[in-house]
């Protein structure tokens, strides 16, 4: 069984959409307002390019663009969301070290976690800043979190000990995402959730090459063999990778879509009173 839903992240207090359109979004990360480029924002801006200059700072292009400051930022600057702490920071091709559109799959896996009665492993793949990976750990998972990389799994750690997670059960794992996960399966190891985030295309530790219109099917085919006998879920994110949300539910069913309920969708993140901005796909699955 199959269902199709939008997924909305609704602004707080550590972060906001503040307007959206001709190809740029605009942001407050705590007290902090930036400015960056949005393919997706396709409609005109609802702020006056007054309000928009306010930004601290704007990411000037793609590629080969970088963060312009109007204003003093400091190199990194901590903000509540999601019910966790996240340290921002202006990194390379516009990213921020945060993901909000992902923050209803944490809620959804959260409620998942606390219902299951017993102790829980989860593996996140593709890892990045740590969010899923504290989710899952602040309600009660055994977490492994894997990058490609060591950057990004500092960050991660960092977020971790200051959302006063340093003490839980968090095995942090540098390595190509597709080479642990074989290793995994020889090695018997078994998770009740999977996550990951597969990027369109990308390198490993060691320069392993990942393509996903190569990669991506034999790679959701390991993780399926992962899961334990009575598994929880599994979840697939997707951002720029060309495909569609019915199309990342045809590879979860071709694996999973017997044994449980799988339902798709769109990630979005919300304008207060005003639009949703799509930013990204979800196919996942849960056992019943």
């Amino acid at each position: 069984m199959r269902e199709y839903s939008i997924l909305e992240s609704v602004p707080e207090n550590g972060y906001e959409l503040l307007d959206s359109g001709s190809g740029e979004k605009l942001e407050r990360y705590g007290n902090i307002i930036l400015s960056r480029p949005d393919p997706q924002a396709l409609w005109p801006k609802a702020m006056s390019e007054a309000e928009w200059n306010k930004a601290s700072a704007y990411y000037g292009g793609e590629g080969k663009g970088k963060w312009i400051e109007r204003a003093e930022i400091p190199e990194h600057w901590p903000i509540d969301f999601g019910g966790l702490k996240f340290n921002i920071r202006l990194s390379a091709f516009k990213h921020t070290g945060i993901f909000p559109e992902h923050k209803p799959n944490w809620e959804w896996m959260d409620n998942i976690i606390r219902d299951a009665g017993r102790q829980i492993s989860v593996l996140n793949l593709f890892g990045y800043t740590g969010g899923a990976t504290l989710a899952a750990a602040k309600a009660g998972a055994e977490v492994c979190h894997l990058d490609g990389s060591k950057v990004a799994i500092n960050w991660a750690k960092e977020n971790a000990k200051d959302s006063g997670l340093s003490d839980k059960p968090i095995r942090w794992i540098l390595d190509d995402a597709a080479t642990f996960v074989k290793r995994e399966i020889k090695r018997g190891h078994k998770y009740d959730g999977v996550i990951m985030d597969p990027p369109a295309f990308g390198h490993g530790p060691n320069g392993e090459m990942w393509k996903i219109e190569d990669d991506l099917i034999p790679f959701l085919a390991d993780c399926v063999k992962l899961l334990s006998e009575n598994p929880l879920f599994l979840i697939m994110n997707g951002y720029a990778s060309g495909y569609s949300a019915v199309a990342y539910g045809n590879m979860v069913d071709n694996f999973l879509g017997e044994k449980g309920k799988t339902e798709i969708g769109e990630l979005t993140i919300t304008e207060k009173g005003r639009r949703n901005l799509p930013a990204g796909i979800f196919g996942r699955w849960k056992n019943q």
